[in-house]
């Protein structure tokens, strides 16, 4: 794929203002409104309370809604790393998708073709860590479910855009109880007020063919992977 980034249209958004944090995040969300048209009219109507920076159709049509400088309001009550205000230090974006209100369905490629080169240029310009690409599920888990199990991370990371799911467990896993593993979440950078939402939102990150809101060997040793790849530097 070539790494060109277009943005196609711009539909100005009122719902916005100045930022209090530097931008070091980027969440990605899916709309759950079908046709588009429905979401982008919730995300530029006054009243909503709601936008994005972007929004992405699935025939890879670049909607910018919001200026990158502005704090949109799209992440809502959320928290990731110590960050309390994600709208602040974070670029929203929105894809259509129809998420868990329909029949789950892979997330078009056009789409996605689209969403690399934009993510691209906003990762290299703002310094972002691959670790601070996420979804809406991780910095609320308590409320979101998106961009859901079927937003294909692992190709999002064969371009170092975010973090690669681990796949040697040699190091086994130190957590012998939920408690524990609910407390690694939390040493990751997760909202634990609710510790089994939080391990969904993990799982539905993680390991998205197997979500049962409790802690496995396997979660486990993916956790603690990730925990020591942080700790050694290498997880940026």
């Amino acid at each position: 794929m070539e790494i060109n980034e277009r943005t196609h249209a711009v539909i100005p958004s009122p719902n916005f203002d100045d930022r209090a944090l530097p931008i070091s995040m980027v969440v990605l969300h899916y709309t759950e409104m079908q046709p588009m048209e429905r979401a982008l009219g919730k995300l530029i109507n006054p009243d909503s309370g709601v936008s994005a920076h972007y929004i992405i159709s699935e025939y890879g049509v670049v909607t910018q809604l919001v200026p990158e400088a502005k704090r949109a309001w799209h992440a809502g009550v959320s928290y990731w790393r110590g960050i309390k205000d994600v709208n602040s230090a974070s670029i929203g974006i929105e894809l259509d998708h129809p998420g868990h209100s329909a029949a789950q369905r892979d997330f078009k490629d056009a789409q996605f073709e689209a969403l690399v080169p934009l993510l691209a240029r906003i990762v290299e310009q703002y310094d972002i860590p691959r670790a601070n690409v996420v979804g809406h599920s991780d910095v609320a888990p308590m409320r979101k479910i998106d961009p859901g199990e079927f937003f294909p991370w692992d190709r999002l990371a064969e371009y170092k855009l975010c973090l690669p799911r681990p796949e040697k467990f040699d190091k086994g896993t130190p957590f012998d109880n939920e408690g524990a593993f609910i407390l690694g979440l939390e040493r990751f950078g997760y909202d634990i007020t609710e510790g089994r939402k939080a391990i969904e939102a993990f799982e539905r990150r993680w390991r998205p063919e197997k979500i049962e809101g409790k802690p496995d060997a396997q979660l486990g040793a993916i956790l603690w992977h990730l925990l020591l790849e942080r700790d050694r530097g290498d997880a940026r």
